[in-house]
């Protein structure tokens, strides 16, 4: 397989798998945004492409996502390649949304970090599901013979 057959390859699975694959630069810049990204979040990739990872951070979240991303850019480091993060996100019309994703570090020739690459994926429904649960459960410890 040629190097051009290999990288059009690779831009078909990036296009056509289910869940979404983010790249951000290491100024957090959106570089890469697939058709499973514009599901999740709302945002056409020409609307997302050259934004701050902000599109998708709520307000809340930002600092704290901000001081991370810049340590793992320093650092070269993130556990969250094989752990799954579990965080809010926020979509076009702004509903908050609750995603996991896995996150890996693209290194250029000389290994510096280029930027993350994150396969994210769309949990809200069960996230609604288990917090249910927990509060019937709670209801129930707590001596409740009625819901």
């Amino acid at each position: 397989m040629g190097k051009d057959d290999r990288e059009t390859l690779c831009r078909r699975i990036v296009e056509t798998v289910g869940d979404a694959v983010v790249f951000a630069d290491r100024d957090g810049i959106i570089r890469l945004w697939n058709k499973a990204a514009e599901g999740i979040f709302g945002y056409a990739e020409k609307e997302a492409i050259g934004q701050s990872l902000d599109l998708i951070i709520p307000e809340r979240q930002r600092g704290m996502h901000w001081k991370g991303y810049r340590k793992t850019m320093l650092n070269g480091v993130t556990k969250y390649g094989s752990e799954t993060l579990a965080v809010p996100a926020v979509t076009k019309d702004g509903e908050r949304i609750s995603i996991e994703f896995t996150i890996n570090l693209l290194r250029d020739e000389s290994g510096k970090v280029v930027g993350p690459v994150a396969v994210v994926r769309d949990v809200t429904a069960r996230w609604i599901r288990e917090k249910e649960l927990r509060r019937r459960m709670a209801f129930l410890e707590a001596g409740q013979t009625t819901l």
